[in-house]
């Protein structure tokens, strides 16, 4: 684990729209790779050309309608980038069209691909450096281009992962010690033609929140179109994770010095009357990723961080495991990997990673 595989950090600054120009035009070439990488997956997961046209726009009146400020820094991006605003629309929106296709469509076939991410973290003692932490695995395509991004809404500085062209970010912190970590869900009852705020939003909304229970609230948006999980924490409050459906949403709030962990699955679907039809295939990672990392975090207590990250670069299950990589037997368009490893500690604001499978690098830190 020589090899230090860093993103490119953006400091952005300025209006919402200068916000975008800066991402559009530092992160160019791989805002042109996203495009042609996630059409790509859309074709294959079922969708045709005229289907990613209709669902682009649709999208792009929906974050129009929602929130002015998130659809000026979707202007800036594509005038930034030279790309079309409705393929921007199209990495924006691309959760609710990716997850609501393979719904629709039944697709795809390689084991575990919607299957994409371990999320952990507790406060009160889990740690043994103290205070609130969170981190996952994130496990997604390969190909996709990603970066950091650093801004200022109002007082609070906000850090955290994108991948290139989605404004805002899905996994990171800020300066009010709140922290976001995400899972993709999947429920039969997803329909991407629901009206709500889109998965995206909701993220860049959450790491703007100043208290836990803003957070929370962004999270829970009145019926969402597409299954989610947020896991979420705050120096102040502790750690919550928020599964959220078209059927119904549930806030599961972390218990006694035992830390949390979500992985792609309802945790007590029942409750929520979820059927989750994509699991009846036989794809079992997501069960075997969350009992693997619940066993490997138990076996220390409080936890450090080398004992942490290494169960982050836990291999048992093979293909299915913690630490997971292509499989070469996939179709390429089929195949996934542990695209970024994340640690973040809410209460000194930091911020580790790996770009690629952990095993094969060291953490790098960024603080706010």
């Amino acid at each position: 684990m020589t090899r230090v595989t860093e993103l490119p950090l953006l400091h952005l600054h300025g209006s919402p729209y200068r916000q975008g120009v800066q991402h559009g035009e530092q992160l160019r070439e791989a805002i042109a790779g996203n495009v042609a990488v996630y059409r790509s997956r859309m074709l294959t997961a079922g969708l045709s050309e005229a289907d990613l046209a209709e669902r682009s726009r649709r999208y792009l009146g929906l974050f129009t309608r929602e929130d002015a400020l998130y659809r000026a820094i979707m202007d800036g991006i594509a005038d930034g980038s030279g790309q079309n605003l409705l393929d921007i629309a199209l990495l924006n929106a691309r959760y609710e069209l990716l997850y609501s296709a393979w719904s629709e469509f039944g697709r795809p076939t390689a084991e575990g691909l919607r299957s994409e991410c371990t999320s952990f973290g507790g406060a009160d003692g889990v740690f043994a450096a103290g205070g609130t932490q969170i981190g996952q695995n994130w496990d997604w395509f390969t190909g996709v281009e990603g970066a950091l991004l650093q801004w200022k809404h109002g007082d609070t500085t906000v850090i955290g992962f994108t991948e290139a062209g989605v404004a805002g970010a899905k996994i990171g912190l800020n300066s009010a010690g709140i922290g976001l970590c995400i899972n993709g869900l999947g429920a039969s009852v997803d329909d991407w033609r629901i009206d709500s705020v889109p998965f995206h939003l909701r993220t860049w909304r959450i790491l703007q929140s100043g208290t836990l229970p803003e957070a929370i609230g962004h999270a829970l948006a009145p019926r969402p179109s597409c299954s989610a999980n947020f896991f979420m924490g705050s120096a102040a409050a502790g750690v919550a994770t928020v599964e959220t459906s078209p059927g119904g949403s549930r806030v599961i709030y972390q218990d006694g010095t035992a830390p949390l962990v979500h992985a792609n699955h309802f945790r007590d679907p029942d409750l929520l009357g979820v059927h989750q039809s994509w699991l009846e295939t036989g794809r079992v990672s997501t069960y075997h990723r969350c009992e693997r990392m619940e066993t490997l975090l138990a076996e220390q207590s409080p936890l450090t961080a080398e004992h942490l990250h290494a169960a982050m670069r836990d291999h048992v299950g093979g293909p299915i495991g913690l630490c997971r990589h292509p499989v070469e037997t996939d179709p390429v368009e089929l195949q996934t990997h542990t695209a970024l490893a994340a640690h973040l500690d809410l209460d000194a604001g930091r911020f580790s990673y790996t770009w690629g499978p952990p095993c094969e690098s060291e953490f790098t830190t960024v603080s706010l």
